[in-house]
């Protein structure tokens, strides 16, 4: 772990650095789940929002 001996004797510790890398874009299969994923998301969200609205109704 790299570190430095500042003046008084005080150790000042840094983290490593992650290695940089650049990132890919998704392929075909990663974009169609992303798709069904933020579909089923939304679908998921609209029940919530429609049973919370049905519900505070009922009475």
């Amino acid at each position: 772990m790299p570190y430095t001996n500042e003046e008084g004797g005080l150790v000042n510790n840094f983290a490593s650095e992650p290695k940089v890398y650049q990132a890919e874009p998704p392929n075909r299969g990663q974009q169609r789940t992303y798709i069904i994923l933020g579909i089923t998301a939304a679908v998921f969200v609209g029940g919530l929002i429609f049973v919370a609205f049905a519900v505070s109704n009922a009475g």
